[in-house]
């Protein structure tokens, strides 16, 4: 009798579901933001300073070359420019890019390459004199050290382990700004009207200069008298 009384309970009453426990959901805190470490801004400073130098030196270079007599070849000329600016963009660019945690690999390669160029040039420089003084009448040796000491910095910077860490950790998280103009629409449009309205006010009450508009202006005169 029990049994049956059972088979019908379960058969006319719905069976019992036992739901599981809310799980908590848990917030992550904010992670808290990274602080530049003091070689990677040296790394990026050496960089960018390099390529201000290199930039002073062939603007400096290039016009004492083209204002002499012996003027190379125009395409010697244009390719000296297209090293010169890939140098000075390599250099300032790897730099950037170790600051903003994408990578050194760039800034590497071209602190090696720059130690190759250097070997090479100091080996022509003892074979071949030069055609110019070294800077400051330095001695030779004295010069090429002088110029080891920027890329043997760069890979002493690069493989510290601040910066290697800063690396690892990847490229910096940006935080999405609302667009100034989006929010204050009203004002950029108004200082926009009043820019237009003062331009145009100089331009129509300025005074006027010689010229053909001159002319015209003084006819006007002479014909408004008459």
């Amino acid at each position: 009798m029990a049994i049956s009384v059972l088979d019908v309970r379960s058969t006319f009453v719905p069976p019992r579901l036992v739901l599981p426990a809310r799980a908590t959901v848990r917030t992550a805190a904010p992670a808290a933001p990274r602080r530049l470490p003091l070689t990677v801004v040296a790394a990026a400073a050496l960089g960018v300073i390099e390529a201000l130098g290199l930039l002073a030196v062939g603007l400096t270079g290039l016009d004492g070359l083209l204002a002499s007599g012996t003027r190379p070849h125009g395409a010697v000329v244009g390719a000296v420019v297209l090293l010169l600016a890939t140098w000075i963009v390599a250099s300032a660019g790897t730099g950037a890019a170790m600051v903003d945690g994408a990578g050194r690999r760039g800034f590497v390669a071209v602190a090696y390459a720059e130690l190759f160029a250097v070997a090479v040039a100091g080996i022509a420089a003892v074979a071949i004199p030069l055609p110019v003084p070294t800077p400051a009448q330095l001695p030779l040796a004295a010069a090429v050290l002088m110029a080891l000491a920027v890329p043997v910095a760069k890979l002493l910077l690069a493989g510290s382990t601040s910066v290697q860490a800063w690396i690892a950790a990847g490229p910096r998280i940006r935080e999405r700004r609302p667009d100034p103009v989006a929010r204050h629409r009203m004002v950029a449009t108004l200082t926009m009207a009043v820019i237009g309205l003062g331009l145009g006010a100089v331009a129509i009450g300025g005074p006027q200069q010689d010229g053909p508009g001159a002319v015209g202006v003084a006819a006007t005169a002479v014909l408004s008298h008459r």
